[in-house]
């Protein structure tokens, strides 16, 4: 009985990546360029784009306490409670996302989609051990890697002054102060992951231009 269900396990998964065969996944840490890149790919090759980002509250509206208990967690907390109060390593891993809470739902949605044209996918919420498995080629995903004076730089570019979603905490400093240090923790466990996973990887660096991103990744992708 256990080898028959491995059996159909086994099957299943060869199903879904040959269905998943026109989707391209660029994963990768916070202000690495993911968007931008994933953008401009769709407008050369005329893909559809798709930024998991802009999904995040409808898959919220989507799941329940039972299958994402961190995310309604986090719902439930006010602003300070989520970015002040704790540190960024407890912030790491209780954050839904990087739990990988609501990656059924990307699969689903992209389920749902035509096999014409192709699909990239973008977004932090690509973990390697999640996006591995769907894959019917390595070719079909990159995670983008940006090294710490990268993020800081990317952050500093998009600041303004008062913006930003953590103005609402009690400190703001301190608030951006910790989601950028998990941000850095969570960019540096992308890095073990894809390596351990043999996954292919790019390092984005201040010297790197957009021009070279983009070129970087189509190569990656086979272009």
């Amino acid at each position: 009985m256990r080898h028959k269900r491995l059996e159909e396990e086994a099957a299943d998964a060869a199903t879904l990546r040959a269905r998943l065969r026109h989707v391209y996944w660029i994963g990768g840490g916070s202000g690495a360029g993911k968007s931008t890149t994933a953008r401009r790919l769709a407008d050369r090759y005329g893909w559809r784009l798709y930024a998991t980002d802009d999904v995040m509250s409808d898959h919220a509206r989507r799941t329940t306490p039972e299958d994402a208990p961190f995310l309604h967690e986090f719902i439930a907390m006010d602003m300070d409670e989520r970015w002040v109060n704790r540190s960024p390593e407890v912030m790491l891993e209780t954050f839904h996302w990087f739990r990988g809470e609501g990656f059924n739902l990307i699969v689903e949605d992209l389920l749902r989609l035509p096999p014409e044209p192709s699909v990239v996918v973008e977004g932090f919420r690509l973990l390697p051990h999640l996006v591995k498995p769907l894959l019917a080629t390595p070719g079909q995903a990159v995670w983008l890697l940006p090294t710490p004076e990268f993020s800081r730089a990317a952050i500093h570019s998009r600041a303004t002054p008062g913006g930003g979603f953590t103005r609402k905490a009690s400190d703001p400093e301190k608030a951006d102060r910790n989601m950028a240090e998990r941000d850095q923790m969570c960019t540096q466990r992308l890095c073990e992951e894809t390596e351990r996973l043999e996954l292919r990887t790019i390092e984005v660096d201040t010297m790197m231009t957009e021009d070279d991103l983009a070129r970087l990744v189509t190569e990656t992708f086979g272009l």
